[in-house]
């Protein structure tokens, strides 16, 4: 069968035996909004836990408004045009709203980047500013959340008069899904309130995964720290496979945010009926797959379907590299990941961005991962916990010779946007 991943901005075409396939394993089918500005408008008027936005902008005399960064494929420009007349015609002055790009952790979004974000109207004629998660007098102290995590927020957030949250609601690796709370934390957090909520205390709970909300610690904590710093309304939306969008929530930040998980839970789950040998999967293409670090994602959606000893295939573009110099430090400071493990249980290590490859062991402690991609040399792969392969077509033919000639193969086109369930 001849297939297409989600790899880059182009796609990458592979061929996989008929006779070993399961799936392809694909978001289920849903009918796109047919016109989405005026399903924003109404959200804004008839929120969810919420009085209407207009009604809440009345009389504040500042707005910081959330969005993501270049690593989601939010339709910021679209939410934007819709929600910023409102703030201005319930009488915020247009020089007192600061659109903030929560980047967490991640590199700034400058220049063309940031015009690609949100518009070239609204990058020319309002201010829109970086969160810098390391510039660490940036932020104010809110005290401890309930779990203990020192909590220090964007300042700009926290003064505002009115704070709003937009953002994108799939599954995520730690926190269950996005969406919501989490544009707050790690979106607009400190690096030192990050590096304890994404400790190993947290990430190595059984319910730090996609697809759990109750009794994630992950999510708990940081729905806690996100009401400690304020949020007065959230928009958020869901997507299809083309990026259309099939669905908005707003208002409360906590209910509007489950309504979504709601409607996306019914959407993202593609059931198995038994463990796979090996799948082949994918860090759904741009702007997910520009680096190693976020093509961890497409490794841990897939984990629940692969057999323990199997192996998982990942097509991913990495044009930008590894990812940060801290995540790239940690390659060069640690020969395995048990030992990498030893360290950061221990306590007396801590990387930037160490979470990540705590999330890559997860997946190698399971199955083999063998990894294809243009971006880096076989050589840099290979140095990076992964077998580097020249091709999804030479890695399933490993996989055929290791797991014999009728092993199954599952096949998520569309990486970390799909969640693999076993039935």
């Amino acid at each position: 069968m001849r297939l297409t991943l989600d790899y880059g901005k182009t796609g990458l075409d592979v061929e996989i035996p008929d006779e070993n396939i399961v799936g392809p394993l694909e978001l289920q089918p849903t009918v796109p909004l047919e016109k989405p500005a005026e399903a924003i408008q109404a959200v804004l008027a008839n929120p969810t836990g919420s009085a209407p936005l207009a009604e809440l902008a009345r009389g504040k005399q500042s707005a910081c408004i959330l969005i993501c960064d270049i690593t989601r494929p939010v339709p910021n420009e679209l939410l934007l045009s819709h929600i910023l007349p409102t703030l201005e015609e319930a009488g915020i002055p247009r020089d007192e709203i600061l659109i903030l790009i929560a980047t967490g952790l991640h590199r700034p979004n400058e220049g063309d980047e940031l015009v690609e974000l949100v518009g070239a109207e609204i990058a020319a004629n309002y201010r829109v500013e970086n969160h810098h998660g390391k510039v660490f007098e940036e932020h104010t102290s809110l005290g401890d959340s309930p779990r203990g995590v020192p909590v220090f927020i964007d300042s700009r957030y926290v003064e505002a008069d009115l704070k709003i949250a937009t953002g994108l609601i799939e599954p995520h690796l730690m926190a269950g899904y996005s969406g919501g709370r989490k544009l707050i934390c790690p979106g607009i957090a400190a690096l030192e309130t990050v590096k304890v909520w994404h400790g190993p205390q947290f990430l190595e709970h059984p319910k730090a995964d996609c697809g759990f909300l109750d009794g994630n610690p992950v999510h708990e904590e940081n729905t806690a720290i996100a009401r400690m710093a304020g949020c007065d309304f959230i928009v958020n939306v869901t997507l299809d496979e083309k990026r259309q969008v099939t669905s908005v929530v707003a208002g409360d930040m906590e209910q509007a945010f489950l309504k979504g998980v709601q409607f996306v839970e019914t959407v993202v789950k593609a059931e198995v009926g038994e463990p796979c040998d090996a799948v082949v999967t994918s860090s759904a293409g741009y702007p997910l797959d520009t680096t190693f670090y976020q093509s961890v994602k497409g490794l841990t959606g897939v984990l629940p379907i692969v057999k323990q000893g199997g192996t998982i295939i990942i097509a991913a573009g990495l044009t930008e590299g590894i990812g940060s110099p801290e995540f790239q430090q940690l390659f060069d400071e640690n020969d395995s990941l048990d030992g990498f493990m030893q360290r950061i249980l221990g306590k007396d290590y801590f990387v930037m961005d160490q979470w990540q490859l705590e999330e890559l062991a997860k997946v190698c402690r399971k199955a083999k991962v063998k990894f294809v991609s243009d971006g880096l040399p076989a050589e840099t792969l290979n140095g990076l916990f992964v077998e580097a392969a020249e091709s999804v077509e030479a890695a399933v033919a490993d996989v055929l010779t290791e797991h014999g000639e009728n092993a199954r193969i599952a096949v998520v086109p569309k990486g970390p946007y799909v969640m693999p369930v076993l039935a």
